[in-house]
């Protein structure tokens, strides 16, 4: 993305509260609904609904809530809506609105060919490729002689045996507490995600295969066990359809908007000093 990047910020929308919505507080009588709470904290809960969190996280959100409502009175009490910083920052925040709503009118406008989307996954396939990735396990120790001997413990097992007693040691030794806590595990990973020496000793394994040595990287020492693997594959037209229609979308939003102030700029009387 290059610039007039308040285009991302710019899909403005409406939310009404439930009919259905339950009071989770009340403040000076004045009651406070779950749906107010759920809604002031969308863009951090990224999709998570409130009402559906621990009752010790929402209890630490509604009081967090009513403070911030009780300062927000406070404020207005004061009569800081007079303040001239106040009165600034709102023209300020109405010009940046107004402009948000003027590029979403011309995104809104802009409709892409499908033939012409097509086309450009056909051209570009190699860009539409999800890379080989590997599922593993890992026990990081500070010595190499403590891996050597974890090595010894599992090298003899196999199958479920292995799984479990790797799990297990992972939890009581492994330095990765991140991992620990889950029996080391890493889930699936690229090529890219880890440091070399570590993506190189984990795809070299065969499933259910455990390092017959000790990886040494800048962390420690690593024993890993191979669970899976998945060949790199080309994604189809129809998963990548819709990334293809916004990339297109927006170079030709960025196109018209550059055209757009290139003409009013040429059309007003500017003097630059």
């Amino acid at each position: 993305m290059k610039k007039f990047s308040l285009v991302a910020a710019g899909l403005i929308t409406s939310v009404s509260l439930s009919l259905n919505a339950a009071t989770v507080a009340t403040v000076n009588g004045e009651k406070i609904s779950d749906t107010e709470v759920n809604e002031f904290y969308a863009p951090m809960l990224r999709g998570q609904d409130f009402k559906k969190l621990p009752e010790a996280q929402q209890k630490a959100l509604i009081q967090q809530y009513v403070m911030q409502d009780l300062i927000l009175k406070d404020a207005k009490k004061q009569n800081l809506e007079k303040d001239p910083a106040y009165i600034k920052g709102l023209e300020r925040a109405k010009d940046e609105l107004l402009l948000n709503v003027y590029q979403n009118k011309i995104m809104q406008d802009i409709k892409v060919d499908a033939a012409k989307v097509k086309e450009a996954y056909e051209k570009n396939k190699e860009q539409f490729v999800k890379p080989a990735r590997v599922k593993a396990k890992h026990i990081l120790v500070t010595s190499e002689q403590d891996a050597k001997n974890i090595i010894n413990e599992l090298k003899n097992l196999k199958a479920k045996d292995l799984e479990n007693k790797f799990a297990q040691i992972a939890r009581e030794k492994s330095i990765d507490t991140g991992s620990a806590a889950n029996g080391g595990d890493l889930g699936w990973f690229d090529e890219s995600t880890m440091v070399k020496p570590f993506t190189d000793a984990t795809f070299s394994l065969k499933k259910g295969e455990i390092t017959k040595t000790p990886v040494k990287t800048n962390f420690g020492y690593h024993i890993i066990l191979k669970q899976d693997s998945r060949a790199k594959e080309q994604v189809a037209f129809k998963d990548a359809k819709m990334g293809i229609e916004n990339r297109l979308k927006f170079e030709e939003f960025q196109k018209r908007i550059a055209l757009k102030g290139q003409e009013l700029y040429k059309n007003a009387k500017v003097e630059i000093k």
